[in-house]
């Protein structure tokens, strides 16, 4: 069952309840604060990309988690196996107002030693920033810099409304654009990394929900060329009642092709995932089936007992086959993505 949302309206109903539940490939739902029907400190908020290129990658977070905000910048480089990350996490003083939609809306945010700047004028998009005393294994660390603008927006995105069991006004409304053109640069010390438009991507994730105290999901996703045509893909679960919907999904050329079920096979090593193993995904109706070859685990665990988060977002090469609605079967050589599993408590 994959039910696909098509009437435009409000997500919610007057109790603060969801008023359809599914996928839709365009935020038709309009997400409005005022209805939800929750304490602020459990609404959950945010805008995260992360810009990929073949040799290098930028993870950017701008979150209000009810309880605290959190800034988060990451940054990876495959070629000298290296990484870093720093998050600042703030109590909830004052509003954040991060926009109701995607579609355009800024987002400033600034503390002791960063500040960080997210522009949508509804064409393009532009990232930039900097954080001082990031981390480079080294005895001084180093002030970072990023500058990166996002182009070219496919039509179609993944959007799914999505209820929790038990929970009435529990929910999460989900976008990821895929496909987003890069081009800038990040400067870190005596280092440059440049994103090129002609092999550098970037995927929002943009999220808005109230979530349940203890939940797992899996998260997998790519963009890049497929015979010099844009090509992605979103993939996950484990989070929420999706009995509607998956949030699977092709992209070819801005255009969505819609997935069933995709499993997540990570390898065990003595009865613990071995995430720098070589993975495999399959799909219910044999239209995703792909091999995984991690280069590097992000990793972040938390654990202050009530609140707790372990992290693996795993970046990789995918290779194998997707195979579009009309039948058309798209091979896949060494797309750079991630895929990630990750256990909150928050």
């Amino acid at each position: 069952m994959q039910h696909r949302i098509t009437t435009p309206g409000p997500l919610h109903d007057d109790q603060g309840r969801l008023t359809e539940t599914g996928y839709a490939v365009s935020l038709i739902k309009q997400y409005d604060r005022s209805r939800v029907k929750a304490s602020r400190l459990r609404i959950k908020e945010w805008d995260y990309y992360c810009i990929v290129s073949d040799c290098h990658a930028l993870a950017l977070t701008i979150a209000d988690n009810g309880y605290m905000y959190m800034d988060s910048i990451s940054l990876l480089d495959f070629e000298a196996n290296s990484q870093g990350t720093k998050s600042v996490i703030l109590p909830p003083f004052g509003k954040r107002s991060l926009p109701p939609a995607s579609g355009r809306g800024d987002i400033h945010v600034s503390g002791k030693g960063y500040e960080m700047t997210f522009e949508n004028d509804g064409k393009r998009r532009r990232l930039y920033g900097h954080m001082e005393h990031f981390p480079t294994g080294k005895p001084e660390d180093e002030t970072l810099l990023f500058d990166v603008t996002l182009t070219n927006p496919p039509r179609d995105s993944m959007v799914i409304a999505t209820p929790f069991a038990g929970k009435p006004h529990a929910f999460y409304y989900n976008q990821k654009i895929n496909c987003l053109r890069a081009e800038g640069k990040v400067a870190h010390g005596d280092r440059e990394y440049l994103f090129a438009p002609a092999h550098s991507f970037a995927v929002l994730d943009w999220g808005r929900g109230v979530w349940t105290y203890d939940n797992t999901w899996y998260w997998g996703s790519a963009s890049g060329l497929a015979d010099g045509v844009p090509f992605g893909f979103n993939i996950g679960y484990g989070f929420g009642d999706t009995s509607a919907a998956s949030e699977n999904m092709l992209f070819y050329n801005g255009i969505a092709h819609k997935l069933s079920q995709v499993r997540f096979e990570i390898p065990m090593r003595d009865g613990k995932e071995d995430y720098l193993a070589p993975w495999k995904f399959t799909s219910d109706d044999g239209r995703f089936e792909m091999d995984f070859s991690p280069l590097m685990d992000r990793s972040a665990m938390i654990d202050l007992k009530l609140l707790c988060s372990d992290q693996h977002q795993v970046f990789g090469r995918f290779t194998g086959k997707a195979v579009l609605d009309d039948g058309r079967e798209i091979q896949v050589r060494n797309l750079t993505g991630f895929a990630e599993k990750v256990h909150n408590k928050w």
